[in-house]
């Protein structure tokens, strides 16, 4: 595994990408890409309902991909639990993002006895994708209709040119949220919550190619006195 210290920043990986598709993309597939992420940053300040610390979560039980349940009060039965908030098992940025985690974030979870649990509103038939392909130790688990994203105000929906897009490609919302016609992923997110499922750290991604830094999240559980940031 890599140490928090030594990999390379989320911040950095995103870059790689974005370069990625401005060599490779067709401009207009690039633009719809870039011109929903946009609008997701300039409406977030907007919305009033962003999860924020001190709320209290619902007393939810999610279904993982292996089978087995995860109820959010177990998590928090003997102290903090850390929840990942990830769009679907195809996302590029996401199969960025959560095998980073298993190397910089969920080893010091784990020694310090701290649950992760990564969520996706996709069904668990195709979202074990992602959990089988980078061998993730921690569970994933599926937001059934989105219910917990959207309590949490996370969700956002797909402009018209993503949607278009989307459909183009022969996708169908039910793929990405178990849901018909309902083009609604949440905006990825890390948030930690404690015993009575209250809220002590939460940060919301409106860009999912913006995501927090694993150093961030240890130090706001005090397991890291060192530089926190957000990924830009």
């Amino acid at each position: 595994m890599t140490s928090s210290a030594s990999a390379a920043p989320l911040r950095a990986k995103f870059r790689e990408l974005e370069g990625e598709r401005e060599r490779t993309w067709e401009p207009a597939a690039l633009a719809v890409n870039v011109n929903q992420r946009a609008t997701l940053i300039r409406d977030h300040g907007k919305a009033a309902s962003v999860v924020k610390t001190g709320d209290v979560l619902p007393p939810l039980t999610l279904s993982a991909v292996d089978g087995s349940t995860v109820s959010l009060d177990d998590l928090v039965a003997k102290g903090p639990a850390v929840l990942v908030f990830f769009r679907f098992a195809g996302c590029p940025a996401c199969n960025i993002a959560l095998p980073h985690y298993r190397d910089t974030l969920w080893p010091e979870l784990k020694a310090s006895g701290i649950p992760l649990l990564a969520i996706s509103p996709q069904p668990t038939a195709l979202l074990s994708e992602i959990a089988t392909r980078h061998d993730l130790s921690f569970p994933v688990a599926t937001d059934t209709g989105l219910q917990l994203s959207r309590a949490l105000g996370l969700t956002y929906t797909f402009d018209e040119p993503s949607r278009q897009s989307a459909l183009a490609k022969g996708g169908k919302s039910e793929a990405l949220n178990g849901l018909e016609d309902t083009w609604e992923l949440p905006k990825p997110a890390v948030i930690v919550i404690g015993p009575g499922r209250v809220v002590r750290f939460a940060d919301v991604s409106p860009d999912w190619m913006d995501r927090t830094e694993s150093d961030c999240v240890l130090a706001a559980l005090g397991l890291n006195k060192g530089n926190a940031s957000h990924a830009a």
